[in-house]
């Protein structure tokens, strides 16, 4: 048998999947990007599937501080953060990060999947219990894969029903008392849009011995009354012993970030692989970063017009009759369950100037497919009131609403 036979299989199966819908919905390349709306196959479309949640990746401020970084200390750092790819930049960035998350301490990773694969990997031991949500990032499962794998499956994996405290803390008294637990969940659910409840999480880390990791992919600069998140949602409480997020996001960048306590960072930065092995972010990623943190910090209206946006468009689409699930954020799926109707429906959006992300199965599970809708702070009203229009009429042709 040929290792390379599981490839033409998928490659044939590819191939039938296209015949039988007629396109191809994935990786679609962009053109030009214009903020709001992006240029595809020489046609513009209104945006509704970017997480570039403040759009402040076209920011001139943020791009001007990218070209000026870039300038001074070239495209690259040429070595890891642990030998010869730490700059004064990172430092800098790291603790304007820490006084940002309000955390002793921060620790900046390449990329926003790199700081779930090192610093869940890092943490997790031979012995050690961890309790993930069902609906976390593949990331974080990741994360704890590597682990696994590292520690050769020493590790035992509890994943708890969505958002359920009652099942998480079933898991948890299930578990013995004195060995080792990680409760990890996402602040946002990047699929779902809705926040965890980190109180009723905490609650229960306290009384079982846990520790709780909270991924703020989706949340930092999206929720929270100046976009500093989950915690400053449930009223600025420090409830999360770990927080991290990507620069990918809200911060218009790429690269990562893992806050918390001085000695568990530290540990962290000696122990995991991604970290240790990888190329260090980029000296204009950094800048980047802190040209856009220094946004966020001042321009809060920035985040009350995302909340607004998000909550306008929540409203819309449930009076028209979409099911939008569980969302409470500018993350909006439009949950349609059959994946060809699906693709149908996404294509013809796309031919009617709307550009939004088809989620199929295995990506949830079957019956569950979804359009994946996300807001920008710099989306118009005129742009919402047209993509409104736009999916009410197809909604009805294809008997979804």
């Amino acid at each position: 048998m040929d290792v390379f036979q599981k490839c033409f299989e998928w490659a044939s199966w590819k191939k039938r999947e296209i015949d039988q819908i007629g396109f191809y919905p994935y990786f679609a390349a962009i053109e030009e990007n214009r903020g709001s709306r992006v240029v595809i196959d020489g046609r513009e479309l209104i945006m509704i599937g970017s997480n570039n949640y403040l759009g402040l990746s076209l920011d001139p401020r943020v791009k001007d501080a990218t070209i000026k970084a870039t300038e001074a200390y070239g495209t690259s750092c040429s070595g890891s953060r642990f030998l010869n790819g730490t700059y004064k930049l990172h430092e800098q960035l790291e603790e304007e990060l820490a006084d940002f998350v309000r955390k002793e301490s921060v620790l900046c990773f390449t990329t926003g999947y790199q700081t779930n694969l090192g610093a869940i990997s890092a943490i997790l031991a031979k012995n050690d219990h961890v309790f993930t949500d069902r609906y976390n990032h593949a990331s974080v499962m990741d994360g704890i894969f590597l682990a696994a794998g590292m520690r050769k499956c020493g590790i035992t994996v509890h994943r708890y029903a969505h958002n359920n405290s009652a099942n998480l803390e079933k898991a948890l008294a299930a578990a013995p008392s004195d060995e080792p637990k990680l409760i990890v969940t996402d602040g946002v659910f990047s699929m779902e849009g809705d926040i965890v409840k980190l109180p009723e999480l905490r609650a229960l880390a306290d009384k079982y011995g846990a520790r709780v990791y909270l991924d703020e992919a989706h949340a930092i600069g999206v929720i929270g009354e100046t976009g500093r998140g989950t915690e400053e949602w449930f009223g600025n409480s420090a409830q999360a012993d770990l927080v991290m997020c990507t620069f990918s996001k809200s911060f218009g960048s790429v690269g990562g970030f893992v806050g918390g306590p001085t000695a568990i960072i530290d540990y962290i930065k000696h122990n995991a692989r991604p970290l240790v092995f990888s190329a260090s972010m980029p000296p204009g990623a950094i800048a980047a970063v802190s040209a856009a943190l220094r946004i966020i910090r001042e321009e809060p209206e920035r985040v009350r017009r995302l909340q607004a946006t998000a909550q306008r468009m929540i409203k819309e689409f449930t009076n028209l009759g979409f099911n939008v699930g569980v969302a409470e954020t500018p993350v909006i799926p439009l949950v349609i369950g059959d994946d060809h109707k699906t693709f149908r429906f996404w294509h013809a959006l796309f031919e009617a100037g709307i550009y939004a992300n088809p989620v199929v199965t295995p990506a949830v599970a079957p019956g569950n497919a979804l359009l994946r809708t996300s807001y920008m702070a710099i989306h118009t009203d005129e742009e919402m009131d047209q993509v409104l229009e736009i999916t009410a009429r197809e909604g009805r042709r294809f008997g979804i609403i």
